[in-house]
């Protein structure tokens, strides 16, 4: 358990924050989708009540998250599927938010919001206790006030991801750095494997972040071009 009073708590706090910015901006536009048809009078109360319960929700998902962390061999297999998330940080955006229903009931939207959210937030959940290192307060101290920078500020943060594309870059790194310390701790490695080498676990997270900045950038660099001749073919056959 890591003490409040020390620097590796607030470092793990800023991680957590950053991953709930970084991964939390469709909720923002689920949240807006799913209140849309509601009367005025009505969205405050739906996007208060909707976010409540989905983060109640997340809170749930990640204790259960923090426990299972403890089995041998998840921790690698979280791992991989942070890079796998980092990796896809770093790829083109695809929209894919035209399947989230508006409600015309207060009720509906709330239900949509929460829904919507857990299907959405394996990514979030992963990632936010790898950074938590097995302290539910963390969890819940990081997910707290990160709340009104995902709901006020996401869409800052988008266009701060619009504009400066390194911030992009940053979280996936984060996500790399989080699953390679993860690896190096799972308890189904051998004791003593890794003891004779130094600042293993810094080695670990540095090479996680390195390997998912490589293979993104990479599959970008490939998906650019695709993309590219995907046009010219269209433009062709419309012509």
């Amino acid at each position: 358990m890591l003490d409040i009073s020390t620097a590796a708590f607030w470092i793990a706090v800023l991680q957590i924050i950053l991953i709930d910015i970084l991964l939390g901006g469709d909720n923002a536009v689920v949240i807006a989708l799913a209140c849309r048809k509601l009367p005025d009078e009505q969205r405050k109360k739906g996007i208060f009540w909707g976010v409540v319960g989905a983060i109640g929700l997340r809170i749930v998902l990640i204790f259960f998250a923090l426990q299972l962390l403890a089995v041998p061999w998840l921790k690698i297999v979280g791992a991989l599927l942070l890079f796998w998330i980092g990796v896809k940080l770093l790829l083109p955006e695809d929209e894919g938010h035209g399947d989230v229903a508006a409600s015309t009931s207060l009720a509906g939207a709330i239900k949509t919001i929460i829904v919507a959210d857990a299907v959405m937030s394996l990514d979030n959940v992963i990632a936010v206790a790898g950074a938590a290192n097995g302290s539910m307060l963390l969890v819940v101290f990081g997910i707290l006030v990160s709340i009104p920078i995902v709901v006020w500020g996401s869409q800052l943060v988008l266009k701060l991801m619009d504009r400066y594309p390194i911030v992009i870059t940053a979280g996936g790194a984060l996500l790399g750095w989080i699953g390679g310390g993860m690896i190096v701790t799972d308890p189904a490695l051998p004791a003593g494997l890794l003891d004779g080498i130094p600042y293993v676990k810094t080695i670990a997270a540095l090479a996680g972040a390195l390997l998912v900045i490589a293979i993104g950038k990479w599959l970008a660099l490939r998906a650019t071009p695709r993309a590219a001749v995907e046009l010219t073919a269209n433009d062709s056959t419309k012509g």
